[in-house]
């Protein structure tokens, strides 16, 4: 668990750093924003390993019922990601669309895996989000402003779908068939 542990610390540092220690990030110059991808290339490298050698408790195991609302929960994750770029009306209400996505991805992450490992990962990250969230929320903001075209928001939809499909594809080759059955 303890791979596990740093690869989730060092993401929350490399991803908090900025915002808790500005003039350190801007000290750096234009090495900042490559020493950050750095930090989180190894932090995910960390996260992977430590979750596949990780070992614990398990409290329940997948069922059709709770993939099925993993899958809703990540489509809807996707979508946030997809309305955040293409500027869609859900951006006008929920300030940090992506994070959204991101907890409502690990949140489905967390329902559909019962194991300690699970929680640990899954949870550090939704953990991480709401952080990154609140911190956010303090800063000023302007929600944009309409109309919002609605060729944007089916192209949203349609590609959180097509992401959907070939991110659960990638999955079930390299991990547990996301689809049920």
């Amino acid at each position: 668990m303890l791979i596990l542990i740093l690869g989730l610390a060092l993401w929350w540092g490399a991803h908090l750093f900025k915002r808790f220690s500005p003039e350190k990030r801007a000290a750096l110059g234009d090495k900042g924003p490559r020493m950050v991808a750095i930090a989180l290339a190894i932090s995910v490298l960390l996260m992977i390993w430590g979750y596949k050698v990780a070992d614990g408790p398990v409290w329940w195991g997948r069922s059709a019922a709770l993939v099925g609302l993993n899958n809703l929960l990540v489509l809807a994750g996707f979508y946030m990601f997809a309305a955040s770029g293409m500027k869609t009306r859900a951006t006008a209400v929920i300030r940090n669309p992506q994070l959204v996505g991101f907890s409502l991805w690990s949140l489905g992450h967390l329902v559909v895996n019962g194991d300690l490992a699970s929680f640990i990962l899954f949870g550090g990250l939704l953990a991480w989000a709401q952080v990154e969230i609140l911190v956010l929320n303090r800063l000023p903001w302007t929600p944009p402003e309409g109309p919002f075209a609605t060729r944007k928001e089916v192209m949203a939809a349609a590609g959180a779908i097509i992401v959907t499909v070939v991110v659960g594809l990638i999955h079930g080759i390299v991990g547990p068939w996301p689809f049920g059955g």
